[in-house]
Formats: structure tokens, sequence, C-alpha cells
């Protein structure tokens, strides 16, 4: 199964029931745009749009947005949200490497593990202006500080063939950093924990989202589902999931 074949049929479902992104991360980003109107923004691996979700508003709808996706139902889904985007669907990679000008900010949100990461890197930094930003996001469910979620991690690898919680265990820091610092550039990181409040229907929605799921799935029949509702059934209190996350922000800074 490809990765464009994994979304096409979830985009409702991820759209709904996805975590957004801390207000605190997308501000740090926007503080570190240039101050000049009109901006290009791409977000590439955009899914549905939802990292477009909060940059919009603290933008505002001067600037130029642009997305890509490989899944043409999350395209189709993104360009129903966020009409006044231009929405391509395709790979990351060679859209921005196809850009015949240069913008302000590449966002991958939620989406750096998906891409060719040297290549993307690179395309990106190509991309943007002498001042530009390349901006990775990523909301991580903390497993090893909530019981449930490791439970739940558990059945994930048990089930779902080849999956292991450790796939974004990479150093995004540095792969930015071999590339942003010899052009004279910078890297910046922060982290945001905070809490999710879900019920557990809620949840056993955005379990279904996931592609990790949809292998489960696929191997153990829609059953595996269950599983996932008993398991939450079994922690939540009062009918309620207390998700804890860690949300992790890496700045590629073309501007020394």
């Amino acid at each position: 199964m490809t990765t464009k074949q994994k979304f096409d049929d979830l985009a409702t479902d991820y759209h709904a029931s996805r975590p957004r992104y801390p207000a605190a991360l997308l501000a740090q980003i926007v503080e570190h745009l240039p101050a000049r109107s009109p901006l290009t923004v791409v977000d590439a691996g955009a899914g549905t749009g939802i990292a477009l979700e909060g940059l919009i508003p603290l933008l505002g709808d001067a600037h130029r947005y642009l997305a890509v996706d490989v899944s043409a139902g999350m395209v189709d889904a993104g360009r129903a949200a966020f009409p006044t985007v231009d929405w391509a669907v395709g790979t990351a990679e060679p859209y921005l490497e196809g850009l015949d000008h240069r913008v302000e900010l590449v966002i991958a949100a939620q989406a750096y593990q998906w891409m060719e990461r040297e290549r993307f890197v690179r395309a990106s930094l190509d991309a943007l202006t002498s001042d530009g930003v390349l901006a990775i996001v990523q909301n991580n469910r903390d497993h090893d500080g909530s019981e449930f979620l490791g439970a739940y991690e558990d059945l994930l690898e048990t089930f779902s063939p080849g999956y292991s919680r450790a796939y974004r265990d990479f150093d995004v820091a540095a792969e930015l950093a071999a590339q942003v610092e010899p052009r004279g550039g910078r890297v910046e990181t922060s982290v945001v924990g905070w809490t999710r409040p879900m019920g557990v229907q809620e949840f056993v929605q955005m379990s279904s989202s996931s592609t990790q799921v949809q292998r489960a799935v696929a191997a153990e029949g829609p059953g595996f589902l269950d599983r996932v509702a008993e398991l939450s059934a079994e922690h939540a209190q009062g009918g309620q999931l207390a998700l804890l996350y860690r949300s992790e922000l890496y700045l590629g800074l073309r501007a020394g």
C-alpha cells in the first residue's frame, strides 16, 4: 500500500479528530518570519490543512498560501475547508524543486517522517528567501508519561505489522543543522507538553484515522477497533481519557 493509498480514504476522520498544534509553537514560527507583505507560505505534506488552520488566523489573509499533499482525498478535504489556498496533489520534494519563485515559509506538520528527509530539507532551503524559515512541527503522544498510551503502543506493536513506537526516533535538529548551518543559518527547537481530554469514542475515531491502525485492521479485521475501544474504556475516568502530548517545533532559519 502506498502512502497515497493510506490516506485517501481517511480524510474526513483525520480532519475531525486529529489534535491541533499548540498556539505557542505556531506563534514562534510567525515571530521569525520577515516583516513584509505579502508572504508566501508552503504547507508541505499538508494533509487536510490542520497547520494552516492555526497559521492563517495568526498571519492574516493578505498572504499567499500553497499546500501540497500526496493524497487526493486529503487535498479535496483541504480545498473544501480552505478554498483560498492553492492546493496541489503530489510529493513535497519535487513540488518545492519546481517552484519558480522564492517563499518565506515552508512548514511540514506531522509529515517529516514521510519525506525523503535529506532531499526535503535541501529543496526547502533552496526554495526559501534569504530570510525565510523552514518549520517542522510534530504532535507526539507521550507514551512514556501515560499508562494508557503506553498500553496503546503495546497494542499497536503487537497487531500493526511493522509498527514501532520509535518510528520518529531520529534527530530532527541534527538533520536540519547539517544543511542549515553550512549556509550560515541556525536551528532552534521548542517543546510544549499538554493534555488533551477525549471521550472513548472520539479516541477510537482518531485511532481509526491513523495508518498504523489501518494496517492492524487490514491484518486483524475490524475487531481490532473493538480492542482499542476496550482498552480506552479500561483507562477512562467518567468516560474521558487524558491524552498526554509533547509537541515539538524545529526551526531552520536561513538568516544567520
